[in-house]
């Protein structure tokens, strides 16, 4: 459970810093577009909840893929297909800029935690 609450501070905190990053500001509208897109069209083609089709949307994007749902229509195959490819290098450019930074953070933090112990040491 630690792990979990640690990498959840982890990543708000690089979400934090990030959000003063115009690239990454630009990346975040994308995201919540294209989940947005994904959300309506599934909720007005196939038919499902809101909920529904936000999830099938982020486990689509995600790459999960549980199998729990599936657009029966043609249209929706089609677009799933299109969505998968458009989603899948906007949600890939969103994880690597909060990835690095999370890597950054923790390298800053490792070369102070040596740094301070080799300070004490003289």
């Amino acid at each position: 459970m630690l792990y979990i609450l640690i990498t959840l501070v982890l990543f708000l905190r690089a979400l934090k810093k990030q959000l003063e990053n115009e690239e990454f500001q630009t990346l975040l509208f994308l995201v919540i577009m294209i989940l947005l897109l994904g959300t309506f069209f599934y909720h007005n083609v196939e038919g499902w909840g809101w909920l529904d089709s936000l999830y099938f949307s982020v486990i689509t994007l995600t790459t999960i893929g549980y199998g729990d749902f599936s657009p029966k229509t043609d249209l929706g195959k089609a677009f799933t297909m299109i969505y998968v490819f458009a989603g899948l290098g906007i949600l890939y450019g969103f994880a690597t800029i909060l990835g690095k930074e999370i890597v950054t953070h923790r390298l800053e933090k490792v070369g102070k935690t040596k740094q301070d112990n080799e300070d004490s040491e003289e």
